[in-house]
């Protein structure tokens, strides 16, 4: 089908709607969802969304070669979603190529196109824009439940993912003190989350007592969102919790941080209770988050 022909329809359509209200929801229903941003493409598959293209990122330890991140890559496969462009570069021809009724935007982020928006629309490919910096997968995979007529499938994989977490819960054994979540030597960065970041929650969920940055260090905070960032040389003072989980953090991460001389006096340290919460924890989706999970229970059932 044409894109000029998926117009024509889509206007007929809404005129229809006008009288017939009651059959517009399954009308508008897409068929043929594209994203250009691959930190919603998890959620998206883990709504069975009739997903056929994804922008892809840069490929690295995070991703497969061809840069869908490793944690949903092989769902992606398995449904056949093709790459729409890599290395995060904006290709307009490459998204009329794929015919999309919906083009799923990113507000904020190294994926976001939203700059191209009124290009795209110029062309008749409708958009819909959601920022997962403010909102967990959750609430996220709701607002797409909601545009696309998909809520039963939306509200079905976060009630997967609780039953999932649930379950977990029940075989993990949590420190009776608390833990600090923290960004070690990533990219250069350290910083500790703060508790209404979802990797926060997610601990809390299962049994974790997270704390975070002690007040008196905020005029340290150089930069925040669901973390604080802070100087290496504040980063011991910042830590309050007997234990420290790593985002983003892998095994041999768990070894530096563990070597740290500025971090020796730490009880976290001494006591040898730093774990990881694994290479994909940095976003949460509904993939990561198992992943996370999972993680956890390695090292704490």
């Amino acid at each position: 089908m044409t894109m000029k022909r998926r117009s024509l329809i889509s206007t007929a359509i809404a005129a229809l709607c006008v009288l017939a209200m009651p059959f517009c929801a399954s009308a508008a229903k897409p068929e043929r969802i594209v994203s250009t941003s691959p930190s919603l493409t998890g959620i998206l598959l883990a709504m069975d969304a009739p997903l056929v293209a994804s922008a892809a990122t840069t490929p690295s330890k995070l991703s497969d070669a061809k840069g869908f991140f490793t944690q949903w890559a092989q769902v992606a496969d398995q449904r056949g979603v093709q790459v729409l462009y890599g290395n995060l570069k904006f290709d307009i021809e490459a998204v009329i190529a794929q015919d999309p009724d919906l083009l799923v935007i990113s507000a904020t982020g190294a994926d976001s196109v939203i700059a191209h928006r009124d290009e795209l629309e110029a062309q008749g490919i409708k958009t819909l824009v959601v920022d997962y910096s403010k909102h967990s997968w959750q609430e996220l995979a709701r607002q797409l439940g909601e545009a696309t007529g998909l809520q039963a499938q939306a509200e079905s994989a976060i009630e997967r993912f609780d039953r999932y977490a649930a379950q977990a819960a029940s075989s993990i054994k949590p420190p009776q003190t608390a833990v600090t979540i923290v960004g070690y030597n990533i990219a250069g960065s350290y910083s500790v989350s703060r508790l209404q970041g979802p990797q926060a929650r997610l601990l809390g969920a299962l049994g974790f007592k997270v704390v975070g940055l002690p007040e008196a260090l905020e005029p340290q905070v150089k930069r925040s969102s669901e973390v604080a960032f802070i100087s290496h040389e504040n980063l011991s003072a910042a830590i309050t919790g007997d234990s420290v989980f790593l985002l983003g953090g892998s095994d041999g991460d768990v070894q530096a941080f563990l070597a740290d001389p500025l971090l020796a006096n730490l009880p976290a340290v001494i006591n040898a209770r730093v774990y990881p919460l694994g290479i994909t924890s940095f976003r949460i989706d509904y993939y990561s988050g198992r992943q996370m999970i999972d993680s956890v229970a390695r090292h704490l059932r």
